[in-house]
Order: structure tokens, then C-alpha cells, then sequence
């Protein structure tokens, strides 16, 4: 334990400067970037690397669904080691595994290998996400954090944007192999300028145990439950016995789950988080907005391809609306929140813009008017970036300073959770209702395809082969049938967010409205030193600077007495 007057030292150590917190982040931002460029540079090239690597649907799913997978799981196993280890090495091995496991899967010869280094790459992305949220709460206190929330707002606007159009060019030009490769450079400038720039505070030793049980029961529960998710409905039947099986798995590893962290030394996720309403309604808010990023992601892309006709770059630009609403948002209002240290209304209109995003887009149409459509994506990227950095903020402000970890990756972990299998049951909504509108209109689409003459055949077969069909390349007739199909089927599953996105706003209502601390992490647990220091040291009392005068009962009753002595004496 620290003695007294090293508490005193550190707590009247002067405050970071602007440029100097600014250097310390860039080497976080740069990782950020890193990570979420090679998820995103891959996604115009993943159908050419599946087709050259003979892969079918299966393949091509398992390959999104591996760092989905492993990143969840991982996510919360990384907070719980940063309250045990060093977060800069931490992080720095996140990194290392991420970058290895990237440039390995360029060189994958199946889709088998490609899947296996993927979910090896989810890992280090989860590591990467997680910590970098804990690390920034090590130098900058709440209050101050606002102003740099947006940064991060900033980097994924880029690398959401500019990983699609990077990686159509790079396919174009170098091979999809380079897609992987890309992100070498940046990953080892990022290790480099975090060894050369982050300092942290060191945390005391302490003997540790690690809950392994915790983490395979964790790891089977969110994976049986993920690709019962993702397989169901394509695979299998819903209501079938492999999903009796997958569930009923999935449930029994739950419960032995809450067992074993109820008696474990250091659990993986303490329940008594959850005796916090701020991280509790936050984990519940936190939901929606998983499933209205991830989902956006993925099919209003599909939209801009299937239903008004865009090529995969022209659809990367058309969702720019979505990442300025996102961009301005994050640091606007990150910036009002280190003025004025108030959260919560900006918190309550991010939700209702979630709202109103997420219900604006359902009700999309094949021929809606883009500037209309841009106005709903800039609404929901708005809600995002209002709420989803600052829900991680107010849980790091009230969490305590030893379980900073895990209170950041758990809000981080439901996010993805709770996005990843909101965007799964997305896609099946989008699935069956396609079906169900191709099945409607099917005297129309064989209409359409009897007008074609020669060609009719060719588009006979290629509707029957069941494969995604390309609806930019149709003839006329048959293009604005399948638009309008594709249309009413993504704005159907954009309405199954808009129960979420209510959920979301009543617990960002009823979350308490703290007030943001000014102390970093490492402050508030070097204070907690000296307040403990004050009551088992004497002479503790002796270090803690005075912040103003304050009257004891027993001075008022010497003033008292000295004033009547006084007019005694008159």
C-alpha cells in the first residue's frame, strides 16, 4: 500500500496538457484504426476471396461470424485481465495478436484456414476495443473525456467509410491478399508510438487467480447461442431439435455460468455489477445501439446494391449521410459534455433519434428520394454517436477504480452481444419476408421473364439456382420487381429495431444522473489511498491539502463563547 506522502505526490502531480494527452491517445487511435479497417476493407472483396477459394453460402457466413464470435467472447476476458495486468503490455499483445492473425489469413490456401485465423483475429479485436475504453479512462477523467470521445468517433467514420472503397480498389488492382496486408504498416507504427508515448499508472501487485471455469462457460454459452443465431432458419429448422439442443446448451451454460462467478475469487464478469443501476440500465441501453450499428452496417448496404441498383463502392459512399451524423454527434456532443458536465439530455435525444432513425428507415421504399433516405441514415448515425461512447463513459464514472476492466468490456460485450444476434435476427426477418414477397409476386416475375425472349431462359435459371442475384445487372422489367421486393424486405427488418430503440430510451431515462468526477482512474484509486491513509495513519491527515474552512461544532461553540466574553467585557 502506498504511505501517505507518496498519495500525496501523486494526487498533486500536475495535469496532463492537451497535446500531452493527444500524444498519448494516437497510438490507441492508430490501433483502433487498424482493427477496424481490416474488418471493414474485406467487405467488397469477401465474395471474390470465397468464389477463389471455392467456398459456398456456409463458408461465406462462417467468416463474418468467427470475429463476431470470438470478439464477443473475448471482450470481457480481456476487461477482467486489465484489472489484473498491465494494461499497456495488454494491450500491445491484443495488437500483436491481431496483426499476426490478419496477415496470416492472407495467406489462407480454403476457406477452412481463412475462418480459423479470422476467429484468431477476433480475439486481438476484442482486445484491442476493450482496452483501449480502459486505458483512456487512465489518463482522462470523465469530465475531460468528452472532448476526446469524438476522436474515436472520427476513427471508425474513417475506417467505416474509406475499408470498403480501400479494399475494392486493392482488388482490383493488387489481389484480395493485400486486403490483409494492408494493415501491417499501421499495426507496428502503433506499437511503436504507444511504447514511445502512453504512460500509465502502475497498479500495485497483487496475488491473482484466474477464472478459466468461468471463461469456457462463458465461451460455450455465447457460442452456442451465436451460431444457433446465425444458422438457424438456413441450416436447420427454428423450431427443430438442433435448436432445442443449441439452446437448451446454451441456457444450462448460462446458469452453471452465474454459479461459478457468484463463488469465484476473481470473476470473470462480478455480478454485483449489476447491483449498479447505472451499469445495468447502461448494458440494457447499450443493446439497441449494438443493433442499430451492426445493423445499419449490413443492410443499408444491401439496400443501396438490391434495391436502387448501387455497386458495392457506390454503396460505400451513398451511407456517408449515416458516418457524418455518427462523426458530428460524437465530438458535438462530446465537446458540450466537457463544458457543461451535464450527459443525460444529451443521452435522452440520442435515443429518440435511434428511435427516429431506426422507424424512418423501415419505412423505406425502392424509389424513396435519397436526399429523404440520407436524412434517415444521418438521424440514426446521430443516435449512435450520442450514445454509444458516452454509455461507456458513465459506467467508467461510477464503476470503482479496481473493476474499471470489466465495468468498460461488459457494456462493450452486451453491445456486441446483443447487436450481433439483434443483426442476425434481422436477416432472417429479411429472408423469410423476400420469400414470401417472391412467392406473392411470382405471376409478375414470370410475366416479366416471358417478355425477355432469349434471355428468358438464362433468368429462369438463375432466379431457380436460389444464389443472391445481382439486381443491378437485370433487365428493366425484372429489376424494378426485385427492387421493390428487396426494399419492402430491409425496411421490414429495420422495424424489428424499433422495440429495441424504445427499450434503449426508457433506461437512458431512468439511468441515475451523476455527476462526471474530473480524476482519472489511477487518481481516484491513489485518493481512496489517502482516505484510507487518513484513518489508519495519523499522521496522514497531515498530507491532504486544504480545500477550504470548515467549522467544527466545537470552534462555533469557542466563537460563541468568546463573543459573549467579549460583550461581557463591553
Amino acid at each position: 500500500m502506498s504511505t501517505p506522502s507518496s498519495a500525496s505526490e501523486e494526487l498533486t502531480k500536475p495535469k496532463m496538457t492537451h497535446r500531452q494527452v493527444l500524444e498519448a491517445l494516437s497510438g490507441l487511435l492508430l490501433a483502433m484504426f487498424v482493427s477496424m479497417l481490416a474488418s471493414t476493407v474485406v467487405s467488397t472483396s469477401l465474395p471474390v476471396i470465397i468464389h477463389d477459394l471455392d467456398g459456398n453460402q456456409t463458408a461465406f457466413t462462417w467468416v463474418i461470424t468467427a470475429t463476431l464470435l470470438t470478439t464477443a467472447i473475448s471482450t470481457p476476458i480481456w476487461g477482467k485481465l486489465a484489472d489484473l495486468f498491465n494494461r499497456k503490455l495488454l494491450f500491445q499483445i491484443a495488437i500483436v495478436i491481431f496483426v499476426l492473425a490478419t496477415a496470416a489469413a492472407g495467406f489462407s490456401q480454403d476457406t477452412t484456414t481463412l475462418i480459423a485465423f479470422r476467429a484468431v483475429q477476433g480475439i486481438g479485436a476484442g482486445g484491442i476495443a476493450a482496452l483501449s475504453q480502459v486505458l483512456m479512462a487512465d489518463i482522462i477523467s470523465p469530465r475531460e473525456r468528452g472532448r476526446y470521445m469524438g476522436l474515436f468517433g472520427a476513427v471508425m467514420a474513417v475506417a467505416t467509410v474509406g475499408g470498403p472503397l480501400l479494399g475494392g480498389v486493392i482488388t482490383d488492382t493488387l489481389g484480395w491478399r493485400w486486403n490483409f496486408y494492408v494493415a501491417l504498416p499501421f499495426a507496428i507504427a502503433a506499437l511503436i508510438i504507444i511504447q514511445l508515448t502512453l504512460r500509465v499508472p502502475a497498479h500495485a501487485k497483487r496475488k491473482v487467480s484466474i477464472d478459466y471455469v468461468g471463461i469456457v462457460l462463458l465461451s460455450v454459452a455465447v457460442s452456442l447461442l451465436l451460431i444457433w443465431v446465425s444458422l438457424a432458419g438456413d441450416s436447420f429448422e427454428w423450431l427443430s431439435t438442433t435448436t432445442l439442443l443449441m439452446v437448451g446448451g446454451a441456457v444450462l451454460a448460462t446458469i452453471l455460468f452465474i454459479i461459478v462467478e457468484m463463488r469465484s475469487k476473481e470473476p470473470l464478469i462480478p455480478l454485483t455489477m449489476f447491483r449498479n443501476p447505472t451499469f445495468t440500465l447502461a448494458v440494457i441501453a447499450s443493446v439497441a445501439t449494438g443493433i442499430a450499428m451492426f445493423g445499419a452496417s449490413v443492410f443499408l448496404s444491401q439496400f443501396m446494391q438490391l434495391a436502387r441498383g448501387a455497386t458495392p463502392t457506390q454503396a460505400g459512399l451513398m451511407t456517408i449521410p449515416m458516418i457524418a451524423g455518427l462523426l458530428l454527434s460524437s465530438i458535438g456532443v462530446g465537446a458540450l459534455i466537457t463544458k457543461f458536465g451535464r450527459w443525460k439530455p444529451f443521452l435522452i435525444v440520442g435515443g429518440v433519434l435511434l428511435i427516429a432513425g431506426s422507424y424512418l428507415l423501415s419505412t423505406l421504399q425502392y424509389d424513396t428520394n435519397f436526399a429523404l433516405v440520407s436524412l434517415y441514415m444521418f438521424l440514426l448515425g446521430a443516435g449512435v454517436g450520442m450514445t454509444m461512447q458516452n454509455l461507456v463513459l458513465i459506467v467508467q464514472n461510477t464503476a470503482e477504480p479496481t473493476k474499471i476492466g470489466v465495468a468498460s468490456s461488459g457494456v462493450t460485450f452486451f453491445r456486441s452481444l446483443g447487436g450481433t444476434i439483434g443483426v442476425s435476427v434481422m436477416g432472417a426477418a429479411l429472408a423469410a419476408r423476400v420469400t414470401d414477397l417472391v412467392t406473392a409476386g411470382k405471376d409478375d416475375i414470370t410475366t416479366a421473364i416471358m417478355g425477355l425472349g432469349a434471355d428468358a431462359q438464362k433468368w429462369a435459371d438463375t432466379l431457380a439456382s436460389g444464389t443472391l442475384p445481382q439486381v443491378s445487372a437485370m433487365p428493366e422489367s425484372l429489376r424494378i420487381i426485385f427492387e421493390d421486393i428487396y426494399a419492402q424486405g430491409i425496411s421490414h427488418s429495420f422495424l424489428i429495431a424499433v422495440p429495441f430503440a424504445v427499450i434503449s430510451l426508457i433506461a437512458i431515462v431512468f439511468l441515475p444522473n451523476k455527476p462526471l468526477t474530473r480524476m482519472t482512474t489511477g487518481e481516484r484509486l491513489q485518493a481512496a489511498e489517502a482516505d484510507f491513509a487518513t484513518v489508519s495513519v495519523s499522521q496522514g491527515m497531515d498530507v491532504l491539502a486544504a480545500t477550504g474552512s470548515v467549522r467544527t461544532q466545537d470552534a462555533a461553540s469557542r466563537d460563541a463563547g468568546s463573543s459573549d466574553s467579549r460583550g461581557t467585557n463591553r
